[in-house]
């Protein structure tokens, strides 16, 4: 399972989802049917532009409980104070892509920031 995490500002349009998805996973080499799922925290379980990101690629949006994140925010490479102030979590894109793509997961590396959206990949631990 490949998973994309979501971080971004509030308010953010669809269109810089899209493109911080398509930059993040442009940088490892893959493409955007690699994908399984898109995750983010509850702070953002409503962001519209989220949700219209996965309905666009056709990808569930999946929100990260908070036990999961909190389990993951160790894991994470970038280290935000704002996001940590605002989210419990050092990375929003990093944690909620480790804690949905489950336990040994990894990411691929540090998240992807493009203008008010972040990005970070993450795979499962049983995949090669």
């Amino acid at each position: 399972m490949m998973v994309a995490g979501i971080g971004s500002r509030k308010g953010v349009s669809v269109e810089d989802v899209l493109a911080a998805i398509e930059t993040a996973v442009e940088a490892h080499g893959l493409t955007m049917t690699a994908l399984s799922a898109l995750a983010t925290v509850p702070l953002k379980q409503d962001e519209k532009a989220i949700l219209a990101a996965g309905h666009q690629l056709d990808l569930p949006v999946i929100v990260a409980d908070a036990a999961a994140i909190a389990a993951s925010a160790s894991a994470t490479i970038s280290r935000s104070s704002l996001s940590q102030d605002l989210s419990g979590t050092p990375s929003v894109s990093e944690a909620s892509a480790l804690a949905v793509a489950g336990k040994g997961a990894r990411l691929l590396g540090p998240r992807t920031v493009l203008g008010p959206v972040t990005c970070a990949i993450a795979i499962s631990g049983d995949a090669p």
